[in-house]
């Protein structure tokens, strides 16, 4: 079969080094050179050309691409069907994950599943939503999960756990005492905010479009490409971010960042599962539903209970009922002291209760 040899050419193409695909396939750069002039003598055509030191693409590489990604995603769903055939579950499992997702989401899921599954071969490469969803397109992952509200069309979205983008501030700066903002100050609040194409910064432009601000109307001090950049940054700054609430947990037992609530604002979104659709179109499903001791996750898997949850005894001093409840969401325990209900205002007490509601069998009430 020519698959090694379609792996060099695809690495080469998507590249456009050969020195970069050696050191990606760990071979030599003389070896990329052989593998990929025995598929143009095969073929009989020419894959590459120079512009000066640049390597750039034919026709026939493109074509070559295009029908290459198809042709080694057929071996890779060949060998996993084999492996269940032989009662055993292998394979590879290429995935993309948006930035929030692979930090803070997959590590401990994939520690988990890898030990279950040792015959599955799992990498995971991370960027933005826009650069995952482009990944897919050319074949360069199997799965991938975003957090963006956009579509792209010929991808196939299924749901798998909700998320809430939060304003938080260093606790010792100027908004130390403040519980909430109006959407209009966040005009004149110092912002860090990720860069274009994160799924994060998508979510904020359609809330904020909403409430009838737009980006450019923001006082953004700084943009980064990373959440734990970010959170630094607002560490040791008078600025705010908002960030997934996934991200700050640590941040906010510690008591280094707090949550300042954005009055009338619904900063909500979903991570989902994306992959190639069997049509030209978008579709997006439900998802599975998960299990109170893990997240969905495409096997038959969820996390040990004893490893996946931990129960905290939520306080409302120095951060927000919506924290404790997605605390909630992200650990599957719950827990409010009675003394703390009972300080709750009737709304604060209807929101809870009906989140329990919303979610049970995911939130273990204690």
């Amino acid at each position: 079969m020519d698959d090694f040899r379609l792996k060099v050419f695809i690495a080469a193409a998507r590249t456009l080094s050969f020195t970069r695909a050696a050191e990606q396939l760990y071979i030599s750069q003389p070896a990329v050179s052989k593998h990929v002039g025995e598929l143009e003598s095969r073929y009989k055509v020419q894959l590459f050309t120079r512009r000066g030191s640049r390597l750039e693409l034919t026709d026939a590489g493109r074509t070559m691409l295009e029908a290459a990604g198809r042709l080694l995603d057929d071996y890779r769903r060949l060998e996993y069907e084999m492996s269940l055939c032989a009662d055993q579950t292998g394979g590879e499992l290429r995935l993309g994950a948006s930035t929030t997702i692979a930090q803070y989401l997959l590590p401990s899921i994939l520690a988990h599943f890898t030990a279950r599954f040792p015959g599955v071969r799992v990498s995971m490469s991370s960027g933005n939503s826009a650069e995952v969803e482009q990944a897919l397109g050319e074949h360069a992952v199997d799965l991938g999960l975003v957090e963006s509200l956009s579509r792209r069309q010929g991808l196939h979205y299924t749901l798998f756990a909700p998320d809430e983008l939060v304003l938080v501030a260093r606790t010792g700066g100027p908004y130390a005492r403040t519980d909430a903002v109006t959407p209009d100050r966040l005009r004149q609040i110092p912002l860090v905010l990720r860069e274009g194409g994160s799924g994060t910064l998508e979510v904020i432009k359609t809330a904020l479009g909403k409430a009838g601000i737009r980006i450019p109307e923001l006082n953004v001090v700084m943009r980064l490409g990373s959440t734990e950049g970010i959170k630094a940054f607002v560490r040791n700054s008078d600025a705010m971010a908002i960030l997934s609430v996934i991200s700050v947990v640590d941040e906010l037992r510690s008591g280094t960042l707090r949550i300042v609530d954005v009055d009338s604002l619904a900063l909500t979104r979903d991570f989902v599962f994306v992959h190639p659709g069997l049509s030209g179109s978008s579709s997006i499903s439900p998802g599975p539903t998960a299990d109170p001791a893990g997240i969905p996750f495409p096997f038959s898997y969820s996390v040990p209970a004893s490893r996946s949850r931990f129960h905290f005894r939520a306080s409302l001093r120095g951060c927000s009922l919506r924290y404790n409840l997605w605390l909630c969401r992200i650990t599957g325990s719950c827990s409010i002291s009675r003394q703390k209900m009972r300080s709750l205002s009737a709304k604060q007490r209807k929101s809870y209760n009906g989140f329990l509601k919303k979610h049970e069998g995911y939130v273990e009430k204690r």
